[in-house]
């Protein structure tokens, strides 16, 4: 897939990634895929469908798994992406795991013996990776999660992702499972403009014209909401999970003992030992740059 770029990256340099993403929740999370499947150093084994919850639609992890499909078929990749549905429902509390073929799969790759370290991304919910812990919790120690959730510390706050699973939230939490938190006040940081998309994104292919139309129409679809979205702005929140695996922001993070989320998702802090990576930034040049040259070098090999 890398044949569209003039470098290559080599091998000992490469990671397995797994996207968890909850893709037809709001118009991010496109942007998020399209910029993991272009990028040479991910060996990307496969894409699970997340649900976004039962506030707007029963069936909303179907709906993520055909924009999913979607995707793939405009970047002619259905033959090369393995897709896989993810839960359709939140876990019912935090010792019963929500049983999906997304769950299956990521246990499935972690204990594969691969030399290649393994990363999961979760956009969304992170339902499928704490399923696939409560059933096997060997994968702590075989692969490294990333979370797009959860609010400002210390005190934590409403934050979407989280609100759609706060027990899978709390699994992982209290596991031994490296996991690295990009939280509301950080990913909402990667901010763009309509003006932006129409200029580096739209011009490129038929993914990059996909990409921009639907934010656009999410907006128009939204107009009624009086806070979000903003009109013609928009927060690539998902991409940090992207741009991390490129480079790890090493001064950028603090290792912070895992908190235990309350229902009404506030911290609370109850020990000590078990630390996690929280992100307090995330360079928003470096994320959308790396997306923008990327999408645009695709659409010049495919011409």
């Amino acid at each position: 897939m890398a044949e569209f770029l003039p470098f290559q990256v080599p091998e000992s340099k490469r990671i397995r990634l797994i996207i968890d993403t909850d893709a037809k929740n709001e118009a991010d999370d496109q942007f998020a895929i399209v910029h993991a499947l272009l990028t040479p150093r991910f060996v990307n084994k496969g894409i699970i469908a997340a649900h976004f919850g039962t506030e707007r639609t029963l069936t909303s992890m179907e709906e993520s798994y055909e924009e999913c499909e979607k995707l793939l078929g405009l970047l002619d990749m259905k033959a090369d992406i393995p897709l896989y549905r993810g839960s359709q429902r939140a876990m019912t509390d935090d010792r019963t795991p929500a049983v999906s073929e997304g769950a299956e799969f990521i246990i499935r790759e972690a204990m594969k013996d691969d030399p290649l370290p393994l990363y999961v991304i979760s956009l969304g919910a992170i339902t499928d990776l704490a399923s696939a812990y409560l059933l096997e919790p060997r994968i702590a120690g075989r692969l490294t999660a990333i979370w797009i959730g959860g609010g400002q510390w210390p005190d934590g706050e409403r934050e979407f992702n989280l609100s759609n699973d706060i027990d899978a939230a709390n699994v992982v939490m209290a596991s031994t499972i490296p996991l690295w938190v990009v939280p509301r006040n950080v990913y909402a940081t990667i901010r763009v403009s309509l003006a932006e998309l129409a200029l580096k994104v739209r011009p490129y292919g038929a993914i990059g014209d996909y990409l921009f139309q639907q934010m656009v129409d999410f907006n128009h679809a939204a107009a009624g909401n009086p806070r979000f979205p903003k009109g013609e702005m928009w927060s690539l929140g998902d991409s940090p999970a992207v741009s991390l695996l490129l480079d790890s922001h090493e001064y950028a993070y603090e290792m912070r003992p895992a908190p235990r989320i309350t229902r009404d998702m506030r911290y609370v802090h109850h020990q000590k030992e078990r630390l996690i990576r929280w992100y307090n930034e995330v360079d928003a040049r470096f994320t959308l740059e790396d997306m923008y040259a990327k999408i645009a070098l695709f659409d010049r090999y495919k011409q």
